[in-house]
């Protein structure tokens, strides 16, 4: 309990300060997102055990990753500092007052699940953004896991996004983070450290169709369920 104290006694006031800084400069709001992702995880205590193979640093990635924890934000921040991400993330967070605007800056990415048809714009512009060189960063399983043991059906959305850009997908497997920080909870468990690991990019220009985005869906699914799995066992 007062590791929990201490770390939202640091973690409240750092990012009420990083949100007020990104929204009145924006050209700093890449580098607010990047310093308080370190700070987050800093304030933990946690350990990240990152892994990310020959990722070239100066390519744009749409990484696809399984999701288990609010932690996982701070995490993949800190781990993809080099691609300076920005998140595809639920529309509702991005009403919070101030803190919304500040993560437009940053250059997430809002989704309306509930409208159709405004969820399909969203991924058009999230496919623009990427084309035009950011790398994002989506949770094909749409929120986060309860159960631990293996992932979660992944949504449609996300595939449609990578194959509309043609860029390479990087799958990425993150363990740990759901037990440091269960769903639906304020409180730290015993667990301290996450472990990342990144999956060689998958190429999907000329070998899947946006029709066939079905097919893309179960063969990142396998891939990464298969990588997960081997990653709890390891």
């Amino acid at each position: 309990m007062l590791r929990t104290i201490l770390f939202y006694a640091r973690y409240l006031p750092l990012t009420a300060a990083l949100t007020l800084l990104a929204i009145c400069v924006p050209s700093a709001a890449k580098w607010c997102a990047r310093t308080w992702g370190r700070a987050a995880i800093h304030c933990t205590g946690i350990t990240l055990d990152v892994r990310l193979g020959d990722l070239d640093p100066n390519q744009t990635y749409i990484f696809m990753a399984n999701h288990q924890s609010q932690l996982d934000i701070p995490a993949l921040t800190t781990a993809l500092a080099p691609w300076q991400i920005g998140f595809v993330a639920k529309k509702g967070l991005f009403n919070i007052p101030l803190f919304g605007k500040a993560m437009i800056n940053a250059g997430n990415i809002p989704i309306d699940r509930g409208n159709r048809r405004s969820a399909m714009k969203s991924v058009d512009k999230a496919a623009e953004r990427v084309r035009a060189g950011q790398s994002i960063v989506i949770f094909p399983e749409g929120t986060r896991a309860t159960d631990l043991s293996c992932l979660q059906e992944f949504k449609i959305g996300g595939m449609i996004i990578a194959l509309k850009t043609g860029l390479p997908v990087v799958p990425v497997t993150i363990s740990g983070s759901g037990e440091a920080l269960p769903k639906h909870n304020l409180c730290f468990g015993p667990q301290r450290t996450i472990t990342i690991r990144a999956l060689p990019p998958i190429s999907t220009q000329g070998r899947y169709t946006l029709k066939e985005r079905e097919i893309f869906k179960e063969d990142l699914y396998r891939a990464m369920s298969a990588a997960y799995t081997e990653q709890l066992n390891g």
